[in-house]
């Protein structure tokens, strides 16, 4: 999976969308080696990723997987137009949607669901309190990376909603930190009828990152 060229976003970009960084790049490996996977069994028609950000991450997956339809939805508007012009330097198209987490999506719809979500332990005062967590707007960064208490506030919203988006098939790869307490959150997706494990992990400076790979129990 190749890493997608992004020499045309500017330091002002960067004021307005998450500068890919470590986490990034943990969530592209975990991507690229589990290929094989993705490509022979899972073989998906609809990818969505949730907050992209620079677009980094849907873009190497859209390069990738020519044949799948290739979504991304993030509540930030200027997210979605740098997303969109991430695809365009390297060729490949991905459909973008302004909105919040998976709202706007059809149920059931998505075989291959990916979140690198904002996961930093914060106190709730950095996050304005609301159904959405605010008004994302440009300028607003703190919504790409402030995840309140344990770094969890939009991961438990996202979470039992699993259950309507993915399809029957679908796999969902989700990044952590150690402070989110990811065994907790494998119990919690096991409550909710799914099957998880701790996929990659890795230490970089300051963190201790996972990502967790998600399917539905077995019957």
């Amino acid at each position: 999976m190749d890493t997608p060229h992004i020499d045309h976003l500017t330091s002002q970009d960067y004021e307005h969308v998450y500068e890919p960084a470590e986490d990034s790049f943990l969530l592209l490996d975990a991507l690229e080696s589990d290929l094989e996977f993705i490509e022979n069994e899972l073989k998906p028609s609809v990818c969505l990723e949730i907050g992209p950000g620079s677009g980094i991450i849907i873009t190497a997956i859209a390069k990738r997987l020519q044949s799948t339809l290739c979504l991304a939805c993030d509540i930030n508007p200027y997210a979605c137009r740098v997303t969109k012009l991430t695809c365009a330097r390297n060729s490949t198209h991905v459909e973008c949607v302004q909105g919040n987490l998976i709202d706007a999506f059809k149920c059931n719809s998505i075989d291959l669901l990916v979140f690198n979500p904002p996961y930093v332990v914060t106190s709730d005062t950095e996050i304005e309190s609301s159904d959405d967590f605010g008004e994302c707007t440009m300028g607003n960064l703190v919504h790409s990376w402030a995840g309140g208490q344990h770094g969890r506030r939009i991961i438990d919203i996202l979470l039992p909603k699993l259950s309507d988006i993915l399809s029957p098939k679908g796999v969902f790869y989700l990044l952590l930190l150690r402070e989110n307490k990811p065994d907790e959150i494998m119990e919690q997706l096991t409550q909710l009828g799914f099957q998880s494990r701790k996929f990659m992990e890795r230490r970089i400076p300051g963190e201790y990152l996972y990502i967790i790979k998600v399917q539905r129990l077995q019957t």
